[in-house]
C-alpha cells in the first residue's frame, strides 16, 4: 500500500497462500448528522455502482476466458476489477457505518482514505477457473447468510450509532468480518485471487508479522461477543431465507389451488 498505516501483509515468497486484505482503521466517533442520513448520501455512489456493475459483468465474462488461456487474468482486466472490487468496498463500508468519512468517487483512493482493499496479482489453476461458479457454491451461501442477517437488524445497528455517535467494538468487528468476507468472495469470484474464502470469525494476533504496521481488521482479531454476532447473523440469514422460502411455497400452492377452481 502506499501509505505507511497499511501493512504489506505476507510476502509473495511466504509459504501461505496471499489472501486478499480489507484494511479500515480503528472505529471512532461519527457526526450525527451524516449516520443520520447516510443511505441518502450515498445515493450517487450506488447509481455509479449499477454501471460498475454492469462493466464488471461483462469484463469477469472476458476474463475467464482469457485465464483459461493464459492461467491468469490479463493486467487491464485484474487492474479494473481490483479498482471496481475496492470502490464498492469503500461504499459498503461508509453503508454498514463501519467508517464515517465519506467514499471518494474515484477508483483509486486517496492514500490516506481509511479503508483499502490489497488483491495482488497471481497465477490461477486452469481447471479451478473452468469450475469456479460450482466452487464458489458454498462460499456464496455463507456470504449471503451473514450479509442478509447483518442487514435484518440494520435499523437496530443505525439507532445504537446514530445515539452513541460511534460503533461499539463488537459490533464494529462482526460488521468489519462480514464485509472481509464478502470482499473475499467477490474477490474468489472475479478470479482476483485462487485464494478460497476464509476468515469470517477473524483472525489469530499473530497472523500479521510484528514488523508490519497493522491496522483495526489487519489482523481482525475479534471478541467473544464480535464472534457471537457474526453467528447471531449466520441465523438470522438462516431463519430468513427458511421464512421467505416457506412462504413463497406457501404461495405458490394458494395460487394453484385458486387457479384450478372452477
Amino acid at each position: 500500500m502506499a501509505d505507511g498505516r497499511w501493512s504489506p501483509g505476507r510476502k509473495e515468497t511466504d509459504a501461505d497462500e496471499f489472501r486478499p486484505v480489507l484494511d479500515i482503521v480503528e472505529p471512532g466517533r461519527q457526526r450525527r448528522l451524516t449516520v443520520f442520513f447516510r443511505l441518502l448520501l450515498l445515493i450517487p455512489h450506488f447509481i455509479v455502482l449499477f454501471f460498475l456493475h454492469i462493466a464488471a459483468f461483462f469484463t469477469v465474462i472476458v476474463g475467464w476466458f482469457a485465464a483459461l488461456v493464459l492461467g491468469r487474468l490479463p493486467d487491464p482486466v485484474f487492474r479494473f476489477l481490483a479498482q471496481f472490487l475496492g470502490y464498492d468496498m469503500r461504499v459498503s463500508a461508509s453503508q454498514m457505518l463501519l467508517i464515517d468519512r465519506y467514499p471518494p468517487f474515484a477508483l483509486t483512493p486517496p492514500p490516506d482514505y481509511p479503508v483499502q482493499i490489497d488483491v495482488r496479482p497471481t497465477a490461477l489453476n486452469r481447471l479451478a477457473v473452468l469450475f469456479r461458479i460450482f466452487l464458489m457454491i458454498p462460499a456464496a451461501i455463507v456470504q449471503s447468510l451473514a450479509v442478509y442477517g447483518w442487514w435484518a437488524l440494520c435499523f437496530v445497528w443505525w439507532v445504537i450509532t446514530l445515539v452513541l455517535g460511534r460503533m461499539p467494538r463488537p459490533l464494529f468487528e462482526a460488521t468489519a468480518a462480514t464485509l472481509r468476507y464478502r470482499m473475499r468472495f467477490s474477490a474468489y469470484a472475479m478470479m482476483l485471487t485462487p485464494a478460497y474464502p476464509k476468515g469470517l470469525f477473524g483472525d489469530d494476533d499473530l497472523a500479521v508479522a510484528p514488523e508490519y504496521s497493522r491496522s483495526a481488521t489487519r489482523p481482525l482479531v475479534m471478541s467473544s461477543a464480535g464472534k457471537w454476532l457474526v453467528v447471531l447473523f449466520l441465523v438470522l440469514g438462516l431463519a430468513g431465507n427458511v421464512t421467505t422460502s416457506v412462504t413463497t411455497t406457501t404461495t405458490s400452492d394458494d395460487t394453484t389451488e385458486l387457479s384450478g377452481r372452477p
